[in-house]
């Protein structure tokens, strides 16, 4: 089990987050972020996530107690397009639509807030998933399950969409939204574990 230097805090509302810190044996608070994680003008996938990431993890050391800050951000991106999660069951519908039968790209920003040096580390994880070709029942009874509703892309692989995937190039944690080798390496890195 990994030695805990200082307290951690997860920046992050989400149950697949806190059990992939739990699965590690990471011991941390939750306190969930509330930040605008609107897309700047040109701004880049791996940027977006690395950005946002960063502003969640320090939003919540301005008000939580602990020392080092856990934020993360992930967007599904298909030909460049960004797919945060879904704001109806229409739009939905679209995402999962467009992403049937194609390759695309997760990416998810982490970052590890040292409150006490004021120093954030930050990166970027990207996974390739190939979905299988998708039919419109199983799009719609997928969406009628209301999973994808929170969901960047409108899926999880962890949940009812786990036959949707054909193949996965790179980290399987980071397509369920937290890269745990690399934000595990991180927190070694400043020091928050040993």
């Amino acid at each position: 089990m990994p030695i805990v230097t200082a307290p951690i805090v997860l920046a992050s509302a989400s149950p697949r987050r806190s059990e992939l810190m739990d699965l590690a044996g990471i011991n941390c608070s939750i306190v969930p972020a509330d930040i605008c994680e609107d897309v700047l003008p040109n701004e880049q996938p791996a940027e977006h996530v690395m950005r946002l990431s960063r502003e969640k993890a320090q939003a919540v050391a301005q008000r939580a107690e602990g020392r080092f800050f856990i934020g993360a951000d992930t967007v599904v991106v298909l030909e460049g397009r960004i797919m945060g999660k879904p704001a109806d069951e229409a739009q939905a519908f679209e995402m999962l639509a467009a992403l049937s039968g194609h390759t695309h790209q997760v990416i998810t920003g982490i970052a590890v807030f040292d409150s006490q040096t004021d120093v954030c580390l930050t990166g970027s994880v990207c996974t390739e998933v190939l979905f299988k070709q998708l039919t419109e029942d199983e799009i719609h009874d997928y969406i009628a399950t209301g999973c994808p509703m929170d969901k960047a892309g409108a899926y999880a692989i962890q949940g009812g969409a786990v036959h949707f995937i054909r193949s996965i190039n790179g980290s399987y944690t980071n397509v369920i939204g937290l890269p745990m080798t690399e934000l595990y390496e991180m927190l070694q890195s400043a020091g928050a574990l040993q």
